[in-house]
């Protein structure tokens, strides 16, 4: 597509939409068509300096080339699962186009990426972004590129190419769309599959989420910019500001949380594999779908799980979204997180341990429910 950026200019043919020879005059022709290639090397040359800081020692190669290169390191694993995973953000870019403010998204995407794959146990290693505008804006392409830069940072995950798609004509004036993949690794025997090991009586811990994270944004802003009558830079007593800065909260990363309680209650062996049962059973990431929809992908056929309202602190907007928003209460559990961002099934025998854990590693987080006797399906009483 026109404009690429981590790879050199179009996946290397810069002009393979033009007839004649590249040249001034016909780069100038794009330009005037939409497509900016000038504008787009100038900025890809500042990414050296926003990606250094997530480099990791296995990254080969520099910023600029065909494809990212990534040396795995074997020593570190046995048998290495590659986990992968791809996502977007939905319609929260409608609110970083209404607030003008772009500096999170990017971070967003990452974070919700590296929650995908950290319910399998899994590390990330490194990750490439996709961003595609009908005309490229220096400071937004900026912006965007900082907030993956930030969140990749965060998560020890290195950043090791991008695409940058110039599609005049495509997108509304001023609106963009981004996407980002991830890889990550996990050994084999440490692989989380809570299908195997989730039985009836295990609890299951919530850990707080900062708001709507990624997802639910189609309904969230017609209950508050259309039920409600708000806007964006509407003041709301109870959040302590904007409607749109608590819409734009950045969607926590819990891939370091999970890495350290794995190690510290689900320890490797000598070889490897445990060394003795683990305290934590499986983790669910709480998006689309919420708890309704996410829990059951880690349960046996023959269990169900429990959550039960009112066993965490629900952050203010959500009240609001119940409260005022008009909508069924049983479908709020099913398209929002409700305060939870992740939830954790552990052997009952350690969930005060594990609660301690993760609260000392200052995340919120509550005892929300526990696993039964039933058909696989998940139940918010």
């Amino acid at each position: 597509m026109p404009g690429g950026r981590h790879f050199p200019q179009i996946h290397g043919f810069p002009d393979r939409f033009l007839v004649g020879s590249p040249g001034v005059n016909s780069q100038k022709a794009y330009a005037a068509a939409g497509v900016d290639i000038d504008l787009g090397n100038s900025l890809k040359s500042t990414l050296p300096a926003l990606l250094a800081s997530t480099h990791r020692k296995e990254v080969l190669g520099k910023v600029g080339g065909f494809g990212g290169l990534f040396a795995l390191d074997l020593k570190k694993h046995r048998q290495p699962i590659l986990v992968s995973s791809v996502d977007g953000v939905g319609t929260k870019l409608k609110l970083a186009f209404a607030m003008d403010r772009h500096d999170t998204i990017g971070e967003d995407l990452v974070n919700h990426c590296v929650n995908d794959i950290a319910v399998l146990g899994a590390e990330p290693l490194f990750f490439l972004d996709y961003l595609g505008t009908g005309t490229l804006k220096p400071h937004v392409f900026t912006e965007i590129i900082k907030g993956f830069a930030r969140g990749c940072a965060a998560n020890r995950c290195a950043l090791v190419g991008g695409e940058t798609a110039q599609m005049p004509g495509f997108y509304q004036p001023g609106e963009y769309d981004v996407s980002g993949t991830i890889v990550g690794v996990v050994e084999k025997s440490r692989m989380l599959v809570g299908q195997k090991t989730v039985k009836a009586g295990d609890l299951i811990l919530g850990i707080g989420s900062s708001g709507l994270h990624t997802n639910g944004y189609s309904l969230g802003r017609k209950i508050f910019f259309e039920t409600l009558g708000l806007k964006p830079k509407s003041k709301v007593a109870e959040l302590g500001g904007t409607i749109g800065d608590a819409l734009l909260a950045v969607h926590v990363s819990y891939g370091p949380l999970i890495q350290g309680l794995l190690k510290k209650f689900n320890p490797a062996g000598k070889s490897g594999a445990p060394s003795r049962p683990g305290a934590i059973k499986a983790l669910a990431h709480i998006t689309g779908g919420g708890f309704v929809d996410n829990i059951p992908r880690v349960l046996p056929a023959k269990c169900d799980a429990v959550v039960l309202k009112g066993s965490w602190e629900m952050p203010p907007i959500f009240q609001i979204i119940r409260d005022r928003g008009g909508v069924d209460e049983a479908e709020l559990y099913q398209v929002f997180n409700m305060g939870i961002g992740m939830t954790v099934v552990v052997d009952a025998d350690r969930a005060d341990d594990v609660l301690r854990s993760i609260r000392a590693a200052k995340h919120p987080a509550w005892i929300i429910g526990q696993i039964t006797k039933g058909t696989g399906v998940c139940r918010v009483d």
